[in-house]
Order: structure tokens, then sequence, then C-alpha cells
């Protein structure tokens, strides 16, 4: 149900749910209830069975996967364990649901199967080793393509990187595909005939090439869009046409310095560009009949849906509310249903109907303020924020809560986090620096050999804004964020020392060299491309983004809070930080907990930000 990606993406759910036992009714604070409301991801539906699907909910206090058989109305939790589980597809004929089952959050583990109507749990490809997950797609005859990407220490052969392995029925697994650097499945054609891989064979982690491979692993056509350029270009794989005898493949490309898609046969070669004009990053999907795509539209911190006709080559736009569409799917009938949110309203999966669609029943989470934009010019170009403050004049006690990724981008979408400090007193400013997505490729790609410097830069320049409009208080400003964002909290509270009045870092990065050599291969893959290669060959570079070079220049009290299971942002580089805080005498709290790269279960995310507002209280006597 999730996307795998190589970024340091947060693995924090932004709202969550609880089970009956939880506190709930009058005296309990409204930012928990957000948290505890219940609350439900985007139904993905068979191909071949749309009555049945899968979905993600908190509503036992846990995000699990849950099946809903749209003809009965019957639904039933599919997955229960103490950490979570989110990462779950449906086979086309709708019999099965693949789960994958990794060890505490630490992403590491098999895919396993069940029945739809339920059933035994077991392994769904016997003899295939634990891996971390690199696609994996279901065909209509049964065969399967499992994407594993490995270290070097853990693989039986010596060797790290990616791998593909075809599973045809009752078969055994083979490999088609192995390379040292990151690689994934993209999808498996209607017919199971051919395989799409991305690949980034070429070393550049951040633009990915695209291989069609038959099942023995054949090449039938490249296409690689970091060649014969003096600057290399990226695309991505949006799926084969759902239609039988159809070869096209629907593809992303950077070709016009932002994402927006294309139709590529990989048999006869040919390109089909689709002129969509639109502003922002555009991403699509096919209708299920191939003769449309559902467009996503993302543009500013919104998002929004369009249907375009590939017959008459027409743009319309679906009427959704104002704020973000995180994902849509189209239904056979010529619905959409799609998940929307905004800053001030919690999310709902809605249909283009015009009724809610899957309603989880209990009480709904309390709405927050809206967002409001400020563009300021920075270093880099103008840089967007979005603001969230409560009522009253400023200046306020200020949380700059900065996004994780890097290559993501704060929306208007809700975030029980960010109305949490709001209610408690806090104006809240995101910022989207250069190397988020959304704002075109060359914003994102800025993010390059200086890598963390230039993200604060632009956090400076908005922090200087915030300050001088008299929105934030120049002696209560916090400096806060997880995954990527800890990371730059870190670094921030090091290289920035008099800008902050304290730090909040969840999950971060804080000793550059230490977590290269720690974290899964196909981060080492990343962290290569943004750095220029591995602290061996570019030692001044991850010396300089860093946060443990600038931790004698920390001023401030630090809070910080790390799974010990986390595969993306390891404890052994956070524990290096810590210690160098304990010996300079710095006030500082650790909270270490029993998951991964963050958690899934609603009240340990509660308890996570009620100690953080409580040092930030203590500290700042607010």
């Amino acid at each position: 149900m999730t996307d795998e990606t190589s970024a340091r993406s947060s693995a924090l759910p932004a709202s969550a749910a609880t089970g009956a036992a939880a506190p709930s009714g009058p005296g309990v604070p409204d930012w928990e209830l957000r948290f505890r409301a219940p609350r439900v991801g985007l139904p993905e539906w068979a191909e071949d069975a749309p009555d049945r699907s899968l979905f993600v909910s908190n509503a036992t206090g846990v995000f699990e996967l849950y099946a809903w058989d749209r003809s009965t109305g019957a639904q039933r939790q599919v997955t229960d364990r103490p950490n979570g589980t989110t990462d779950g597809v449906l086979s086309p004929d709708g019999r099965w649901i693949w789960w994958f089952r990794d060890t505490d959050g630490d992403e590491f583990g098999v895919w396993m199967r069940q029945p739809f109507e339920g059933g035994e749990d077991v392994p769904a490809v016997p003899g295939l080793a634990p891996s971390y997950p690199a696609g994996l797609a279901l065909g209509r005859d049964g065969t399967a393509v499992v994407g594993r990407s490995v270290d070097e220490s853990a693989d039986g052969e010596g060797e790290g990187g990616s791998s593909l392995h075809v599973v045809r029925p009752g078969g055994e697994p083979v490999e088609i595909y192995r390379h040292p650097e990151s690689a994934g499945v993209g999808d498996l054609s209607y017919d199971s005939s051919l395989i799409a891989v991305e690949h980034t064979e070429h070393g550049d982690a951040m633009h990915s090439a695209i291989r069609v491979v038959t099942l023995d692993g054949k090449t039938v056509a490249e296409l690689d869009d970091t060649k014969g350029g003096s600057e290399e270009l990226g695309l991505m794989v949006m799926g084969f046409a759902p239609v039988a005898g159809d070869s096209r493949l629907l593809v992303g490309h950077q070709r016009g310095g932002r994402w927006e898609p294309m139709i590529w046969d990989p048999v006869t070669g040919e390109e089909t560009a689709l002129a969509i004009d639109l502003p922002g990053d555009i991403g699509a999907g096919w209708s299920p009949d191939g003769s449309a795509l559902l467009v996503e539209h993302s543009h500013q911190a919104r998002g929004e849906l369009w249907w375009y006709d590939l017959t008459g080559r027409e743009l319309s736009r679906i009427e959704t509310p104002a704020g973000t569409v995180s994902g849509a799917t189209a239904r056979p009938d010529g619905t959409v249903e799609f998940l929307w949110s905004s800053a001030a309203q919690p999310p709902e999966i809605r249909s283009t109907t015009g009724r809610v669609v899957l309603d989880p029943p209990g009480a709904k989470a309390p709405g927050s303020v809206p967002v409001t934009d400020a563009w300021v010019d920075g270093p880099g170009g103008r840089v967007h924020a979005l603001v969230q403050k409560p009522a009253g004049d400023g200046p306020f006690p200020c949380v700059f809560d900065i996004h994780g990724g890097p290559t993501w981008h704060d929306s208007d979408a809700f975030a029980s986090g960010t109305a949490a400090w709001v209610d408690h007193g806090f104006a809240v400013v995101r910022v989207n620096y250069r190397g988020s997505t959304g704002y075109g490729r060359e914003w994102t790609d800025a993010l390059k050999h200086r890598v963390g410097l230039i993200e604060l830069e632009d956090i400076a320049a908005v922090r200087e804004w915030a300050v001088e409009s008299g929105l934030a208080d120049p002696e209560r400003l916090v400096l806060s964020g997880g995954s990527w964002g800890g990371y730059l909290t870190l670094l921030g509270l090091g290289t920035q020392p008099e800008s902050w009045s304290l730090g909040l870092a969840a999950v971060p990065v804080a000793d550059y060299v230490t977590a290269y050599h720690d974290e899964m291969e196909a981060l080492k893959a990343m962290d290569r491309t943004l750095l220029g290669g591995t602290p061996e060959e570019v030692p001044e570079r991850f010396e300089a983004s860093s946060p443990l070079t600038y931790v004698d220049e920390v001023r401030v009290p630090v809070y910080i809070s790390a799974g010990v299971n986390d595969p993306r942002c390891p404890i052994r580089q956070v524990e290096n930080y810590v210690r160098r805080l304990e010996q300079r005498g710095v006030p500082h709290e650790v909270y270490r907990y029993d998951a991964g790269h963050g958690s899934l279960v609603v009240e340990e995310r509660i308890k996570q930000l009620r100690m953080e507002i409580d040092f930030v209280r203590r500290h700042l006597g607010v």
C-alpha cells in the first residue's frame, strides 16, 4: 500500500486512531483526539474483481491492513502485529493479499500472503531470502515479480545491491536481474509478458532509467534520459496499459523541467507526447479501459485531479475541494475515488459521486486552522513556506517544522502534529526548501554536494522573514523535524547556533559517516549521488554536511527520539552524537523506542509528541 523509495521519508503517520480502551471524550485535548480519530487510507481494488479492496486503517490503535468486500460491505482485519503493517497488494483476481513482514519496523523481511476471505498466512515466495523490498508486481496468470535490495553483508553471495526474481505458478523464484546500484520493479504488463524495471545503473540514484525485459530477463527496450544531454533527467514507471494485447507503458519524464507523463511503446519504440498544459508537477494513471488518463496535478503545495481523454486529446477538470488530493483511483464505473484533506479539515476518502466512500465509525477528528502562504526571497530563488498560527496577534513562539525526504514537500494537507502546536499557542512554519519536490526539476536537483547547508540557507531566509514580519518571537524559535527534517534540525543547531532557542530531532541523521556505513543499501546509493561519492572518496563533503562536525557549537537544549531498529537513520550514529552532547554538558534528552523509522502505533506517537511539547514548555517557559 505504500511506495518504496530510497529517500529518508519519515514513516511517522500524520494522524492516527485508537482502540476502545484509549482515552477520549470530555477532558481529552483536541490534539490527542486528532491522532485517535479513526482514519482510513485510499482503498486499492483488484483489477479483475473490483468489489474486492484493501486499505490501511488505525481502527485498533495500530496501522494495519484491512480487506473490504464491497458487494457485501464486509470488512475484516488482515494483519495484526505489535508495530503495525502498511505494505500490502491485492492479486489481480482478488483471491490473495500479499503483505510484507519485517521485524519491529526494520523494513527487512519477506512477503507473506493470505486468502482474501481470511486464513493462514504463508510465505508468498518460499526459498527467497529476507531483504528490503524493491517493488512487487502480480500477474493475472499467477506470475509474481519480486524486487529485492540487500546490503553486502546480508547477501549469501557476498554481493549487495538490487535483484529481481520471477516466480511462475508452482515454480521456484528465478533471478533475472542483479546490479550493485538501486533498481526496482516498475510494473508487469497485462498479459504478464513484459516487466518494466526502474534502475540507476549509471550511478545517479536521483534519476532512474527504464528497461523493459521479458520474463527470462532479455532486454526488449531501454529508455534512458540520463545520457546524451548536459544534465541527467529522471524517468518513472506509471504503469502498463490495462488492456490485453497493449504493450504501451505510461512513463513520467522531466524533459520539460518538471514531472509529466508520456506514452512509450517498448515493442515499437514509439513515444507519444501528451499536451497537458498545467503548471507544476503532473502524475497520471490509466483509466480501467485504457482510453483516458487520471491526472494528479501538484502545484504550489496543493493537489487536484483532471481527466485526459486520449482520443480527443482533451483535458477536463474533476471538481475537488481546495486543499490537497493525496492519491486517487479511477473505478470501472467511471467514478473516481480520492484521498483529500486540507490543513483545516481532516482527511476523507471521497468520490466524484459526491459521497464519502469509506467512513470509519467513531468520533471525527477535530479540525484545525487554515494554512497561509509565504513567498520569501532566498539565495537560490523564491522559497515557499506554509504558515499556521493561533488566534491573536504575534509575535508568537514559533516551531519551524522541517519535512523529511528530502525529495518530498509540505502541502495544504491535514497534519495532526502541526495542529497540536497551534493548539498550544505556537505558530508553525513549514519550508519547502531547495531539494523539495513540486517546484520543478532544478529546485529538486539543487540539492547536491553542499547537502544540508543548502536547505538551511532557505530555512534561514524564511526565519528572517518570520521575525521581521512580526509572526515569530526571535527568543522562542524551535527548529524541529523528523527523518531528513531531524537531520536538518541537528545540522542547523550547529551551523546556526544563534538562530534557534532549542531543537527537536526525530529519527535524524546525526553522524553522516557512520550513518552511511550502517544504513540500508538504497540509501547508500542516494548519499553517493547527493554528496558525489563515498565517505572515503569525498571525506570533506561528508564532514561539511554532518551534524557531528558542528556539535561543539550547539548552545541550546536538544531533544532527540530514535527507533532502535531504524534502517534509514540507524541508532549507532545517533548515539555517537549524544555522547558528544554529554561530554560538553549540553542540556538534552533522548528517547529510544522499539521500532524503526517512526512508529505505526497511535499511543506511541502521542507519547512522543507529548514529550516534545513538555520539553519545549520546560525550556522556553511557555
